[in-house]
């Protein structure tokens, strides 16, 4: 099968978008099958940590303004010609917001069946950055997807926004984790004696700084006794974050294993973004050993089983996150409980299972076009 990935994001980008759309090409690839990716091109100097695992054709890029880290693609004739040059069988688009329109304008004249695959809640950041424009914002949504011949939503969550909204043809894609990667033996106790000196209790963030996560609902964690909060990423927040969290240990962008050795040598992992369709640090949290507190919001509701793996508390609500981490400190064996249930929970949901039904969804909606043709 020939594929052309069309993602908003792609490394040396470090977020979901650009994670999954790698994933998926590695898996593709690892099937026997051709995928292409289409992105908009990095940052002048910026080159991701390996060498991807199949072609990749960049359109130019404009940074976002007010947030660099995010590229946004400028018009470009590239990405309907890797279309016909790579004789495209699927389009999948990843993310569909710039390029992705115009991905999917692309495959409706070459008469491609397109795949749109649901991973950001552009609702929720219209309200995060404008204070309005949700409706909008899903009417943006419903005219991109809407002309897919299939969405996949990453949770129950995201499907049912989906669906309520007029979205037609959705299905349920979640995401895999690396098991491997991320697993409770990576711990590095020296790492720990840097974090906390005085053998604090670690509590963690990993994700971008940035207004729609609401990082600053961990203030409350910083004020606890015998605890330290240490926060992995970047974004345009970093800067108003550092003066929020008085204590907290930011420890920047981190990748690969250094990022899973980090992620071990939490005590107890804290998400605090309500806008998650998926939530993939959480998984990669739980496949680590570590309970989760996280908002009772989007992907969290499927990945955290409530007082089982970790805590599920009211979005944007400070008090509820310092409450669950204090209770959670005081508790090393429910801790520990939570630590080993969430492991087992996510170790069958590894990449290769999550890429086979991806494939399966690909080959339904070639049959279906052949199909409709044949009628």
């Amino acid at each position: 099968m020939r594929v052309v990935i069309v993602t908003e994001s792609f490394p040396p980008d470090v977020n979901g978008v650009a994670h999954c759309a790698l994933q998926t090409a590695r898996h593709l690839v690892d099937r026997g099958h051709a995928p292409v990716v289409v992105a908009p091109a990095p940052a002048p100097g910026h080159k991701p940590d390996g060498s991807p695992p199949c072609p990749v054709v960049h359109v130019p890029s404009l940074p976002l303004p007010g947030y660099p880290q995010v590229r946004v693609a400028l018009p470009s004739r590239r990405l309907a010609a890797t279309l016909v040059e790579h004789r495209a069988d699927v389009v999948h688009l990843a993310s569909p917001f710039v390029l992705g329109v115009r991905g999917m304008a692309a495959a409706a004249r070459l008469g491609i069946p397109a795949v749109a695959v649901y991973q950001t809640d552009l609702a929720g950041y219209a309200r995060t950055y404008m204070g309005a424009g949700e409706a909008a914002a899903w009417r943006r949504i419903r005219s991109v997807h809407g002309a897919a011949d299939l969405t996949l939503a990453p949770s129950s969550a995201a499907l049912h926004d989906l669906e309520t909204h007029g979205v037609p043809r959705v299905e349920l894609w979640p995401r895999g984790v690396d098991t491997e990667r991320f697993r409770p033996d990576r711990r590095d106790e020296a790492l720990r004696r840097e974090l906390a000196p005085n053998g604090e209790l670690i509590v963690g963030y990993v994700g971008r700084l940035a207004p729609e996560k609401q990082v600053e609902l961990l203030a409350g964690v910083c004020g606890l006794e015998g605890v330290r909060v240490a926060i992995v990423g970047d974004g345009p927040s970093r800067p108003g974050l550092e003066q929020a969290l008085p204590g907290a240990v930011f420890l920047g962008r981190r990748t690969g294993d250094d990022l899973a050795r980090v992620f071990a040598s939490f005590d107890v992992f804290a998400h605090t973004g309500p806008f998650e369709t998926f939530c993939q640090t959480v998984q990669e949290a739980m496949a680590s050993g570590l309970p989760v507190v996280a908002p009772a919001a989007g992907g969290p509701l499927d990945l955290v089983a409530h007082g089982h793996t970790g805590l599920l508390v009211p979005p944007r609500d400070a008090t509820a996150v310092r409450d669950a981490v204090r209770s959670l400190a005081a508790d090393p064996g429910r801790r520990a409980a939570f630590g080993a249930a969430g492991r087992a929970t996510v170790e069958g949901r590894t990449w290769a299972a999550v890429g086979d039904r991806l494939i399966g969804h690909y080959t339904e909606v070639l049959a279906g076009r052949r199909t409709a043709v044949a009628a």
